[in-house]
C-alpha cells in the first residue's frame, strides 16, 4: 500500500485535494453549530456597507478547520507517501526531504498567522465589537512571523537571499549585507541574518497577509481567490519536482473549496482573520520557498489591487479630503455601484483566475525557453 501511494505523485496530489474537500466540508457545520451554541458571531462594523449589518452574529473563526485539516493531511501524506516506502535513489529521497522543509517553513508561517488572527478573533468575540487586537500588536506578532518564517527558509530550507528579476537574468543581490551568528548544528552551525532580503520579506509577508485580510469582505470572495492562486502555487512546486510543496498546496486549496460549501453568498460562517492571516501567510511563505517572490505580484494580483485601493484612498483622503472610491477596499466600492456580492465575488474570481494564469505562464515561459 505505502509503496504503491508513493509511486504516483499526481495521485498523491489529487487525493490531498479531495481529502481536504470532504473534511473541511464535513467538520464545518460541526464548528457552526458549536460557534452558535456559544454565541459566537461576527461583529459588523456600523460604518461599513449597511447591507451587511444583517449578517452580525454570523459565526466566525471558520479558518480554523482549513488550517489544521490542511497541517493534519499533510503530515499523514508525507508519513504514507514517503519514497523511502520505495526503493527511491538517495538523490530524490533528498529532493524529497528538501520539500518538506520547505513545507513544514510554509505551514509555520500559515499556523502562526491563523493563530495571531485566533487572537484577534477571540478579542472581538470577548468585547462584542469589530476591533479586535490593537494595530501595534497585530504587526509585532506579524513581524515575528515573519522574521522566523524567513530565517528558516534561508537557513533551514537553503533558499537564495537573492531576487531573480522575472522573464530575465537580472540578479537584486539581497544577500550582500548579510550577518552570520553562532548557532546549533541544526543549521549548519551558524545562524545567516540576510539584512535586506529579511527587510522586503517582511513587507512582503505582512503585505500579503494584510491583503488577503482586507479581501475577506464579501461571502466566498477570499476563499476562492486563496483556492485559485494556491492551485497554481500546487502546479509551480509540482512543475520544480517538490511534491510536498504541492501537497501542501493542494490541501490547502481543498480545505477553502470544502469552507466555500458554507461560506458561499449567504455565509452560514466566516473564515475571520484566523483564516485570512493564515492563508495570506501561506501565500506568501509559498511564494519565498518557491522562489516566485516578485511573481507572485500578478499571481495573487487580485489581493494587490485589494490593498492598494485601501492605501490610495487613505493617502489621497489624507491629502485632499476627497475620496477615489465610495468605500474601501475595491469590492465595497462596487457594492456601493449597486453590484451584487455574487457578481463582484465571481467577476473577482474572473480576474484571479485570469492574473494566476499569466503568473504561471510567465514561470513555464521563464524555465522552459529561457532556461533560468
Amino acid at each position: 500500500m505505502l509503496a504503491s501511494l508513493a509511486r504516483y505523485p499526481t495521485f498523491q496530489v489529487f487525493l490531498t485535494l479531495s481529502a481536504a474537500v470532504a473534511l473541511v466540508a464535513t467538520l464545518t457545520p460541526a464548528l457552526i453549530a458549536f460557534l452558535k451554541s456559544r454565541g459566537i458571531g461576527q461583529q459588523i462594523r456600523a460604518d461599513g456597507v449597511q447591507e451587511h449589518l444583517v449578517k452580525s452574529g454570523t459565526p466566525t473563526m471558520g479558518g480554523v478547520v482549513v488550517l489544521l485539516v490542511a497541517m493534519l493531511l499533510f503530515v499523514a501524506m508525507i508519513l504514507f507517501a514517503h519514497p523511502s516506502a520505495t526503493s527511491a535513489s538517495p538523490k530524490r529521497i533528498e529532493a524529497f526531504n528538501h520539500g518538506i522543509r520547505a513545507a513544514i517553513t510554509v505551514l509555520v508561517c500559515m499556523q502562526g498567522c491563523g493563530l495571531l488572527g485566533f487572537v484577534d478573533d477571540l478579542i472581538k468575540v470577548a468585547y462584542k465589537r469589530s476591533l479586535g487586537l490593537s494595530p501595534r500588536a497585530k504587526i509585532a506578532g506579524q513581524l515575528a512571523i515573519a522574521t522566523t518564517t524567513t530565517l528558516l527558509a534561508v537557513n533551514w530550507v537553503g533558499i537564495s537571499a537573492d531576487l531573480r528579476i522575472p522573464m530575465t537574468r537580472v540578479i537584486i543581490p539581497l544577500s550582500a549585507v548579510s550577518t552570520r551568528v553562532p548557532f546549533p548544528a541544526i543549521l549548519g552551525g551558524q545562524l545567516v541574518i540576510p539584512w535586506l532580503y529579511l527587510l522586503f520579506a517582511l513587507v512582503m509577508i505582512l503585505g500579503l497577509s494584510n491583503a488577503v485580510n482586507l479581501t475577506d469582505g464579501l461571502d466566498g470572495l477570499a476563499a476562492g481567490a486563496v483556492t485559485i492562486v494556491m492551485l497554481v502555487f500546487g502546479a509551480i512546486a509540482y512543475r520544480e519536482n517538490s511534491l510536498p510543496l504541492a501537497l501542501v498546496a493542494a490541501a490547502i486549496a481543498g480545505g477553502c473549496i470544502g469552507f466555500l460549501w458554507w461560506n458561499c453568498y449567504p455565509a452560514d460562517i466566516f473564515m475571520g482573520d484566523t483564516g485570512s492571516l493564515g492563508l495570506g501567510g501561506a501565500v506568501a511563505a509559498i511564494a519565498m520557498v518557491t522562489k516566485m517572490e516578485l511573481l507572485v505580484l500578478i499571481i495573487g494580483g487580485i489581493f494587490v489591487i485589494e490593498a492598494l485601493s485601501v492605501v490610495i484612498q487613505v493617502l489621497v483622503f489624507k491629502r485632499t479630503r476627497k475620496r477615489v472610491f465610495k468605500m474601501a477596499p475595491i469590492h465595497h466600492h462596487f457594492e456601493m455601484c449597486g453590484w451584487s456580492e455574487t457578481k463582484i465575488m465571481v467577476r473577482f474570481w474572473i480576474i484571479t483566475g485570469c492574473l494566476a494564469a499569466l503568473g504561471f505562464a510567465l514561470f513555464f515561459y521563464q524555465n522552459a525557453k529561457i532556461g533560468i
